[in-house]
């Protein structure tokens, strides 16, 4: 039996796991993996080898869960390099990063917004192509 090779990699709030060698894992073992997603409500991408889950968790507490329900996997972290986002200064957003800001609202920045962090807006509106 084959082990998964497993990359868990940590976002604000959710994660991802590739399983790097999904191709040489038997079907039954492929199964085990889906269901794992399954259970907890997550999407797995056979195109990409990967699978989500919207729930915070740790790397320490992901490989607990593995070996609480005695499924074997080589697991490894990947720490994904963070930048420092600009925050919104004002209005009800305030204090989240302009990254996190739905598009909808983005829009309406476009149109309505004159103040002092008009050139952040603007490069996210170019970044995301509105």
């Amino acid at each position: 039996m084959t082990k998964a090779h497993l990359v868990f990699t940590k976002y604000h709030n959710s994660y991802s796991v590739h399983v790097k060698n999904l191709e040489k894992l038997t079907v039954p073992e492929i199964q085990i993996w889906e269901k794992f997603v399954y259970d907890r409500k997550g999407i797995f991408d056979f195109s990409s080898y990967t699978f989500v889950i919207q729930k915070r968790l740790e790397f320490n507490d992901f490989v607990a869960l593995l070996k609480s329900l005695n499924i074997e996997a080589r697991c490894e972290e990947y720490i994904r390099e963070v930048k420092s986002q600009p925050r919104v200064g004002f209005g009800q957003y305030k204090g989240m990063q302009y990254s996190d800001l739905a598009d909808s609202y983005m829009i309406w920045l476009k149109t309505n917004y004159r103040g002092y962090d008009r050139e952040l807006i603007d490069a996210e509106l170019k970044k995301r192509n509105l």
